[in-house]
């Protein structure tokens, strides 16, 4: 099994995870990643979604890219050794994380309209790294 996602929509997926500056950096032993931007106004039926279920789907989705990885993450704080597993994710992979947590914040896409969807941040410890993904980012469902 590869380490690398399979290809999906590149449209799609620089959609979902804009090129934006997150206005931060990760220190000690955090990582700084994106969340997936949600597009979702109605149901594959046609049914329209109420604010409050698109906001908690935004808040609570678990699908990052990772931007940035602190000094000191994936070592171990006494020594600043390499963790022995090493260091689990790299910028650029595609990650689960925590559901609640995290410092969480939002950023305008330049160039995009205000009412458009904003690009989604969030840094947590390094130790909360639920899995890396080896598939499609995009097709991850998240449930609520």
């Amino acid at each position: 099994m590869s380490d690398k996602p399979e290809a999906c929509g590149n449209a799609d997926l620089e959609w979902a995870f804009p090129a934006v500056d997150p206005g931060a950096v990760p220190l000690g032993g955090r990582l700084l990643v994106q969340l997936r931007r949600t597009k979702k106004k109605t149901t594959g039926a046609g049914i329209i979604l109420v604010e409050e279920t698109k906001e908690t789907e935004k808040w609570q989705n678990m699908v990052a890219k990772v931007i940035a990885i602190g000094p000191i993450a994936f070592k171990h704080r006494d020594t600043m050794q390499p963790w022995p597993e090493g260091t689990w994710v790299e910028v650029g992979d595609y990650i689960r994380v925590p559901k609640w947590g995290g410092d969480r914040w939002e950023v305008h896409v330049p160039g995009e309209d205000v009412l458009e969807e904003q690009a989604l941040f969030m840094v947590l410890n390094d130790h909360e790294v639920i899995a890396k993904l080896t598939g499609d980012p995009l097709a991850m469902k998240a449930f609520l």
